[in-house]
């Protein structure tokens, strides 16, 4: 029905009603008409109305309906029924005035004659837009849609953001995407979402495809990276308490998961590691947050171009050193303090002296149960690489610091200053920093002050003492922190890395290199507004401000501008601009920082004289806003707020530098660690701590020598030590100069150096290499690399310089200068911004503040953000980089790129709307990028279909032209046999026709001769004639076991019937064989030859359990060798040497019967044994566990509960399932990487199917598989081309359809060999996960990728042993069948790189849902990956092989000598002759035995694939 503007009306008066009919009928919809009604009207009388009003023909029959929703409820009215009743059911704002569209209204239609009613349903609006018109006008309730992107919003306002992050929230979805820009709002809360199965999840994704994740991200920037090979940072903002810190940990941890490969030295680990140890260090907790950051940090993660981790940078931001003395109410000090206190053991509370929480100045706030916190940091400093010396040194300088907040002073009683106590803690301080009481009281309690002529020595005032305390331990505090950092980062320092560095090459060269790519994650302060703002609060707003500015950079300004300089439609965009808020902090000279620099430089300045000074310069500055006279504060308006900052404590934070007198003390200490802390620079303490240690030991040796050598004064050691007394004599030459000192001062004294000394020098001279050489430990050439990438660190240790003319930069500077490095590391670099949102300001759990979260989308401008992210364009591509990646779409010849662009596009279908074509670049809409790139991957399957399709044509061609060819030969051969045949016929009946003549005419003469001597009466006898054709040709004498062969042929046939059904029968085989080629003659060279390799493939199936190998196939393997070997000219010997093989064979078969016949209990028993052996336990219902450390907070997906950070869990490596040990015995769920085991009695097919399913226990082979390899082994080593050529397509799709039904029943001698070859490699292809998983690709490609052979081994082997049992097994058949192909390259000429290139596409191959295009950049690391298996195979084969010969000579050389020790005994040898013959006999029983046995273990590890450690 056609919709009309028309207008229903309901007015209720005490009698009538007003109500408008709406005509429907299907030809021409007609105008409502206005009727009025009484209440009573039933639905007759309104229809009679309606008729007469609108003069419609009265004769036919109407019905009144009533519809509702939109046409999406309607009921025809009963001629009783009263309309005005039920318009008042309808909703309240539907019984006022409202048009026919809104949905409710009656209308008027035809019925029929036989009561029928026919419908006219509103096809065209759909249920969607109903719910959404009647939001719109108030009818019912809003509920918003399932939107996950805010830009596919439909009516895109403030209203309309709000109500989708509040139904998302509620529903526990709290990410939501805004274009590629992740909003997420901080719950409070941990959520099951962020196990390692969700990390595989949304690994190789592209964005906005899966539900919004902060892993969606993360996997984004990795992946942009690897693609464009151009740095990425992720920036992380929002206010305290909106989930900024969990954000970066969960970031961290996805990041190290994608690129982990486990070649590195530990890198991913140690980066996991540093989180909790940063937090423990520089997290507290706020009145907004439990955990929050109270520094700002940026984590550079960096990566080879293969994406894996190369090393990582941590940089650190303005520590809120002021936390540490003083607080808010509700607030806490940093955690470690509390963990320390709570979590240390007894024996720890003695070392480190800790009282309880409550009796320290510092720590008077609650504090929450803590007890586990302090082992998980235990675990995670070991993690970094922190060693339990280096701790305890850490904790010491904790416990001192919380000790001076206990220091106390009062006035002396007598005399000026004042005294400190309680001695007890003033001891407590002096031990655990290993300082003189004396200095410690003289440095907390006076100052020094040097004029021109003297040092003065004042006393502290009691607020200045106070000070001083604070100072000192804000301090120690500071460098420990700042140390820490130091450790991390150096701990983070790739192996690679640390050997450029001994190479003295640049820091600068070094992560900047091409091969260096970085992902940097954000982590700062959020924007605070507390009740007390102070200088700590002023600084990190400034931050925020320079971060929103950045985005607004990068999400607005830079966009627009783009799109004005390509010269596309665009309509600009107004944002809030933040420019004025910075330049009221920085700009020279009026900033806010430089005033208060300058301030802070003039002695007699106070804070009021600086709160006059940002007054009167910024009176008329709209973003310093003025206070009343009196107060001690000023506001500024921020992006996000006012802000009252109080002015007390500016000057003295921006100046916070440790006192010259705190660190002459330290320096005094005699802990060597301490010494660290404070130094000016850590390289040049390093070195001072090199040297003395250096110069202690000489003096020690020095010491140790000449005691020694008084005692022992003739001794040539002591001539040694005494020429060696004076240490300025040894120089400080090389360790090598040294040592040839020493032994030529021996030699100068006579005689030749002591072979024991010479090992002692040798030996120390190894201990001190060995000492400076080891790994990870910190050097000057590492402090110097570190120090160089973490500039800001230089400018917080000159605050220590004691004697420099120069004073240190203030803390704002300082800032400032770190704040710029930063943003200048973010415009080098790919940005993905991450909003976060607090929903509360109470830190409820999952409760949603619509009040603050609004007030949080509006200074962040996210209203702007979504309208630019959906009218903008998200993909920009230059002309040149649109044609190196669509090259497959666009012409072959691209004349003006811009019309084959836009004719592609066109093409394509993409709406004109969502993409235009600038003076340089292509501009286009994510989802319809995505649209092109899914077109390209057809574009790109349907090109590598065609090829193949062109290369099996190929291949089909050249086999039909070369069968043609052989067919026209065979007919040739035929016609010319078939002439000759007729030829010798015609010449055969002649020659037997002269012989018959011949022999008749003789018979007639000798008949007439013997009638002729008859008559003559002769009695003499005929001479006796012998006939030459009884014996025809030279009389053939061969061999007797050639004759006994041939002439009872058929009797062996019979014994080949039967299987071998174990492998000894195999090894008795092998050494039957030996014994009997050991006496054959030396001229039957064939025989020996096939026989000796045959032997090496009966060697190598001693290890291969295969039931199904029978004599038969050993046959015909034989037969195909001799007749390999023999070639055409020795054709004729084959069947000679076969059936000779096969008389030995036939002895040996019959010998063996009779020996099982005699060892029935044996075999039964060993068949049991190896029964029980193959059920090998595996994982709960498919899944393959792992202890797994777990770094952040997970839950267990069996129990639900929660899994701490660096506590021990179970990860299936194949679905990333992961569960406490407790919860593996009541798993429940399948795995969904692996299928179930085979059910037994269940019918299933052999191809396509998961290999967990096709074998009985994990170290089988599936028997399809088994049965072609064995086939193809007996049958096809010597066959040309074999698994290059193909076999036919008609036999290969017959011999798959008899393999899935019965492959026990297949026979596969009826099939070429190529056919079952193709058949392998199909198995292989259509296994649903390959032979070496998806799950491992590209670990496979990085170990492929190494520089070092022997790395590069041990990398691949490494890899292979994460492979499930099924894959691990079969893998391992393959390739050791693989080698026995590449043995036989002469006849074969398949090498090992050319097995390589066939198979790496079929047990190596990338995941479907990979790029074709960049796969095909792998093809030579993959096919590289087999080769070196097959390489590396072969040539532990041919060592075990060599290793078996030898001691099969060795075994037939004891033998033949144990036969001439008993040929040469004659019997009047002598008594001892005769005795020690047995005994010498028994020796070479017992060595040949151990031969033997040995020889059989080395060849049943043959075929194993060896751990390369």
């Amino acid at each position: 029905m056609n919709v009309m503007n028309g207008k229903v009306t309901s007015y209720q008066d005490e009698a009538v009603c007003a109500l408008q009919i709406y005509p429907r009928f299907a030809i021409q919809p007609g105008q409502g008409c206005i009727l009025r009604v009484p209440k009573e009207a039933t639905a007759t009388t309104v229809i009679k109305t309606a008729v007469a009003t609108l003069d419609m023909d009265s004769s036919k029959p109407y019905i009144l309906v009533e519809v509702q929703e939109y046409g999406g409820e309607e009921w025809v009215l009963q001629a009783s029924d009263q309309p005005v009743q039920r318009v008042l059911l309808w909703p309240r704002k539907a019984q006022d005035k409202h048009p026919q569209s809104d949905g409710y209204f009656f209308a008027l239609q035809e019925g029929s004659y036989d009561g029928s009613i026919q419908y006219d349903v509103m096809a065209s609006v759909r249920q969607e837009k109903v719910a959404q018109g009647l939001v719109n006008r108030g009818f019912v309730t809003q509920h918003p849609q399932k939107y996950d992107d805010l830009c596919n919003l439909p009516e895109l306002t403030e209203e309309s953001i709000l109500g989708t992050l509040r139904h998302r929230f509620h529903k526990q979805k709290i990410y939501t995407f805004a274009s590629n820009i992740l909003i997420a709002v901080n719950p409070f809360k941990f959520l099951p979402i962020y196990n390692p199965r969700y990390v595989k999840m949304y690994e190789n994704h592209t964005l906005g495809k899966l539900e919004p994740h902060v892993f969606a991200i993360a996997d984004a920037a990795f992946h942009t990276m690897l693609n464009k090979q151009v740095n990425q940072c992720i920036v992380i903002s929002g206010e305290s308490g909106s989930g900024k810190t969990q954000s970066t940990n969960f970031l961290i941890h996805c990041l190290t998961a994608l690129s982990q490969k486990g070649y590195t030295s530990g890198v991913e680990r140690t980066i996991l590691g540093a989180g909790p140890v940063l937090e423990a260090f520089g997290n507290a907790k706020t009145a907004y947050n439990n955990n929050s950051s109270r520094f700002g940090k940026f984590i550079q993660v960096n990566y080879l171009e293969s994406g894996v981790v190369r090393g990582a940078v941590v940089e650190k931001y303005l520590l809120e050193k002021c936390r540490l003395v003083s607080r808010g109410k509700t607030e806490r000090n940093y955690h470690v303090f509390y963990y320390l206190l709570i979590g240390a053991s007894e024996e720890e509370k003695d070392e480190f002296k800790l009282l309880r929480p409550e009796e320290y100045h510092y720590l008077k706030e609650d504090q929450a149960e803590m007890k586990h916190e302090f082992r998980r940091l235990h675990q995670a400093m070991e993690m970094v690489g922190f060693l339990p010396p280096t701790k305890k040194q850490i904790f010491s300088v904790l416990s001192a610091i919380l000790y001076l907040g206990n220091v106390m002073y009062e006035p002396k009683v007598v005399g000026e200053g004042l005294k400190v106590g309680p001695d007890r803690v003033l001891s407590a301080i002096s031990d655990l920093l290993k300082v003189k009481v004396e200095l410690l009281v003289e440095a907390l309690t006076t100052r020094k002050a040097m004029t021109a002529n003297d040092t003065l020595i004042l006393p502290y005032s009691p607020s200045e003492a106070i000070t001083a305390r604070d100072s000192m331990a804000k301090s120690l505090y500071s460098a420990l922190f700042d140390w820490i950092v130091l450790r991390i980062n150096h701990a983070l320092l790739n192996k690679r890395d640390l050997e450029d560095i001994c190479l003295d090459i640049e820091f600068d060269k070094i992560f900047s290199s091409s091969q260096c790519l970085s992902i940097g994650v954000l982590d700062i302060f959020g924007f605070e507004n507390f009740k007390m703002n102070s200088f700590e609060q002023f600084c990190i707003n400034y931050a925020n401000e320079q971060l929103q500015y950045y985005c607004n950079q990068r999400i607005f300004k830079l966009e627009q501008e783009e799109y004005m300089a390509e010269g596309i439609i665009w309509h600009n965009i107004d944002y809030p601009d933040n420019i004025g808020c910075i330049s009221l902090f920085s700009k020279k000279p009026t900033g806010l920082f430089y005033l208060l620099d300058e301030e802070s430089n003039f002695p007699q300045a106070t804070d009021s004289t600086l709160l006059e000074k940002f007054k009167q310069q910024h009176q008329d500055n709209p973003f310093f806003v003025q206070t009343p006279v009196r107060e001690p504060a000023f506001v500024i308006r921020h992006f996000a707020g006012k802000v009252k900052y109080q002015i007390k404590d500016f000057r003295e934070k921006n100046t916070d530098h440790m006192r010259p007198d705190i660190v002459a003390l330290l320096r005094s200490s005699e802990c060597s660690y301490l010494r660290q802390l404070i130094g000016a620079n850590p390289v040049a303490v390093f070195r001072w701590g090199i040297l003395r240690a250096t110069i202690r030991t000489l003096a020690v040796f020095n010491e140790a020598g000449r005691s020694w050598a008084e005692k022992h004064p003739g001794n040539i050691y002591a001539i040694l030590f005494i020429s060696f007394l004076n240490i300025s004599d040894l120089g400080l030459g090389s360790i090598r100069e040294l040592h040839a000192k020493v032994l030529q001062s021996l030699k100068q004294f006579g005689g030749e150096v002591p072979q024991k000394l010479r090992l002692s020098t040798i030996s120390i001279v190894l201990n001190v290499i060995l000492l400076f050489s080891v790994q990870n430990l910190i050097d000057s050439h590492s402090l110097k690399f570190i120090m160089g990438l973490t500039q800001h660190n230089r400018a917080t240790r000159s605050l220590l310089h004691l004697h420099t003319k120069k004073k240190p930069p203030s803390i704002s500077a300082q800032f400032q200068a770190s704040l710029s490095k930063l943003l200048e590391t973010l415009r080098k670099a790919e940005p993905f911004f991450v909003r976060c949102i607090r929903s509360n300001g109470d830190k409820r759990e999952m409760h949603f503040d619509d009040a603050l979260v609004l007030q949080q989308l509006r200074y962040t401008g996210m209203l702007q953000t979504v309208r630019i992210r959906r009218s903008g364009y998200g993909a920009k591509f230059t002309f040149k980089e649109f044609t190196e990646q669509f090259r497959v779409l666009l012409p072959k010849e691209i004349s003006t790129p811009q019309q084959d662009i836009t004719s592609l596009l066109t093409k394509i279908g993409l709406p004109s709307s969502s993409f235009q074509i600038g003076r340089t670049k292509v501009f286009l809409k994510e989802s319809e990028r995505q649209i092109l790139q899914e077109a390209l991957h057809k574009e790109v399957m349907r090109s590598i279909i065609i090829l193949q399709r062109w290369f099996r044509a190929c291949l089909m061609r050249k086999q039909y032209l070369r069968e043609r060819e052989g067919i026209i030969t065979i007919q040739v051969l035929f016609r010319s046999w078939r002439y000759l045949r007729e030829t010798y016929r015609s010449r055969a009946a002649i020659v037997i026709q002269t012989a018959w003549r011949r022999s008749q005419e003789r018979a007639e003469y000798l008949e007439k001769r013997e009638n002729l001597n008859a008559q003559i009466g002769s009695h003499s006898y005929s001479p006796r004639v012998k006939n030459s054709a009884t014996f025809p040709g030279p009389r053939r004498n061969p061999t007797i076991k050639i004759s006994r062969a041939t002439r009872v042929q058929e009797k062996w046939n019979a014994s080949l019937d039967r299987e071998i059904t174990d492998s000894n029968e195999l090894h008795h085989l092998d050494e039957f064989l030996g014994n009997q080629v050991c006496v054959l003659s030396e001229t039957e060279k064939i025989f020996f030859l096939a026989t000796t390799q045959f032997r090496d493939t009966i060697k190598s199936m001693y290890s291969i359990s295969n039931s199904n190998i029978g004599y038969k196939d050993l046959m015909s393997g034989y037969q195909k060798r001799v007749a390999s070997l023999a070639g055409l000219k020795k054709a004729s010997e084959v069947p000679l040497v076969v059936n000779l093989f096969q008389s030995v064979l036939d002895g040996f078969i019959r010998g063996e019967l009779k020996r099982l016949e005699t060892e029935p209990c044996k075999v039964k028993e060993r068949n049991r044994r190896k029964s029980k052996r193959d059920k090998c336990p595996d994982g709960p219902l498919g899944h393959l566990f792992s202890t797994y450390q777990v770094t952040i907070m997970q839950s267990c997906d069996q129990c639900s509960s929660y899994i701490w950070g660096m506590e021990k869990a179970f990860m299936c490596s194949s679905c990333k399932m992961v569960c406490h040990k407790k919860c593996l015995s009541k798993i429940t769920v399948n795995c969904t990487g692996h299928c179930d085991r085979k059910k037994e009695g269940e019918q299933t097919l052999h191809f396509g199917v998961p290999l967990c399913a096709l074998v009985r226990t994990a170290d089988s082979v599936p028997f399809v598989m088994e049965k072609m390899l064995v086939h193809v082994e007996m049958n096809g080593l010597y066959t040309e081309g074999i698994y290059r050529k193909s076999g036919s397509v008609c036999r290969a799709k017959e011999l798959h359809h008899i393999l899935e039904k019965d492959p026990q029943a297949v026979s596969l001698d009826n099939y070429p060999i190529h056919t079952i070859t193709g058949l392998v490699k199909l198995w292989l292809r259509e296994l649903p996960d390959p032979l070496m998983t998806y799950s491992l690709y590209n670990d496979f490609l990085y170990a492929a990728d190494l520089p070092e052979a022997s790395e590069r081994l041990r990398a691949i082997y490494r890899k292979l042993d994460e492979l499930p049992p099924s894959n691990f097994s079969t893998l391992e058949r393959l390739i050791f069948h693989l080698v026995k192909v590449a043995k036989e390259e002469a006849h074969n000429r398949m090498s090992a790189n050319a097995l390589a290139i066939l198979f790496a596409p079929c047990i190596l191959r990338c995941p479907d849902s990979s790029d074709p295009l960049l796969s095909m950049k792998d093809i030579n690391k993959t096919t590289l990956c087999v080769e070196i298996l097959i390489n590396e195979q072969t040539r532990c084969y041919n060592q075990k092989m060599e290793e078996i010969q030898q001691l099969e000579n060795a075994e037939a050389m004891a033998i033949n000598q144990l036969k001439l020790r008993r040929q040469n005994t004659v019997r009047n040898f002598t008594y001892w002759m005769i005795c020690t013959l047995p005994f010498n006999s028994f020796i070479f029983l017992k060595k040949l035995d151990h031969v033997t046995l040995k020889t059989g273990v080395m060849v049943a590890k043959n075929s194993a694939l060896p751990s390369q450690e």
